[in-house]
């Protein structure tokens, strides 16, 4: 079993989130809009489902490891299966 971790938007993911993903998540931490009233940014929430990555940031995006080890980025509201 591998437990999980939490990290905020723009900071250097931690050390249990594994490299293929650093990519993805940057990108998506850089379409973050800033919010100049000072709120705090999303945070992010590292799983592992079947042994896979799933990184979840608190707007709904996902960058996750497939089954067959690609790195996909998508929002919680989109039918992954269709």
């Amino acid at each position: 079993m591998q437990l999980g971790t939490r990290w905020t938007s723009g900071q250097q993911p931690p050390a249990a989130v594994p490299t293929s993903l650093h990519a993805q998540i940057a990108a998506v931490d850089a379409a973050v809009p800033g919010d100049g009233l000072g709120q705090p940014r999303p945070r992010w929430t590292l799983t592992f489902l079947e042994g896979r990555p799933i990184a979840e940031l608190d707007t709904g995006a996902i960058v996750e490891a497939t089954a067959n080890g690609d790195v996909i980025v998508r929002h919680d509201d989109e039918d992954e299966f269709g």
